[in-house]
């Protein structure tokens, strides 16, 4: 048994809420209206848990790099930036090693955090902090997840960037392409586990990749300890 699930042994679902972890989200813009009430839907389902910050999917423009764009907006004025980390590398990377060294070429270009791509395997990520701290990148490196209720549309998701899908994954959703319902259930658990396996590695801060979709992530959130303030009251 590796060492995340020695740990997560101890720290199991049944142990007490942390009550120290924050968490953000990611939408995308809606195409279409009916895309759009659902994308406003969600978010007023995710604004009571308080989210440190939420983030957008949107294209870079003119920038063919990310650090070039990283440096386009510090010119401007000293944003806040975060860019992208791929704990499997790049798909387009030659190597780990090069992904890493475009990965730090942000970081210098003035970027203060980065969010890693989805992953499904604990050790991965861990053992990419590893290797990123080792290559002098010290900025917060925070896990990025998504939590998987369509496993044939996560297989494509994983083929385009590059993220690894275990066997048990398949396993997990094997004979439910008819049953929603179910899906979701395992997906919760899922990234539940993933999530408290992560935090007893030290882990303090997630990101969930929502797909504009609130309930599984609300789910979760609140499975981690991370619930409205007393009073604020719990979305309909």
């Amino acid at each position: 048994m590796n060492k995340v699930l020695e740990i997560f042994k101890e720290r199991a679902i049944t142990a007490p809420l942390s009550r120290d972890v924050t968490v953000s989200f990611e939408f995308f813009p809606p195409k279409t209206e009916k895309m759009e009430q659902t994308l406003w839907d969600s978010v007023q389902r995710l604004a009571p848990v308080a989210p440190a910050f939420v983030s957008v999917t949107y294209g870079a423009g003119g920038y063919a790099y990310a650090a070039d764009l990283v440096a386009g907006l510090k010119k401007i004025a000293d944003f806040e930036i975060t860019v992208a980390a791929y704990p499997e590398t790049h798909p387009e990377a030659a190597s780990p090693a090069a992904d890493l060294d475009n990965l730090k070429h942000k970081i210098d270009a003035g970027a203060g955090r980065a969010i890693t791509q989805f992953f499904f395997d604990a050790d991965a990520y861990l053992g990419f902090v590893i290797r990123a701290r080792a290559a002098g990148i010290t900025v917060p490196i925070e896990p990025g997840l998504l939590p998987a209720t369509n496993y044939k549309r996560v297989v494509e998701f994983s083929a385009a960037c590059g993220a690894s899908l275990p066997p048990w994954m398949g396993e997990l959703f094997e004979g439910l392409d008819d049953d929603p319902e179910t899906r979701r259930l395992v997906a919760a658990t899922v990234a539940a586990e993933q999530c408290r396996a992560l935090h007893a590695a030290g882990v303090r801060h997630f990101h969930f990749y929502t797909l504009n979709r609130a309930d599984l992530v609300y789910a979760i959130c609140h499975i981690l300890g991370v619930r409205p303030e007393e009073g604020a009251g719990n979305p309909a």
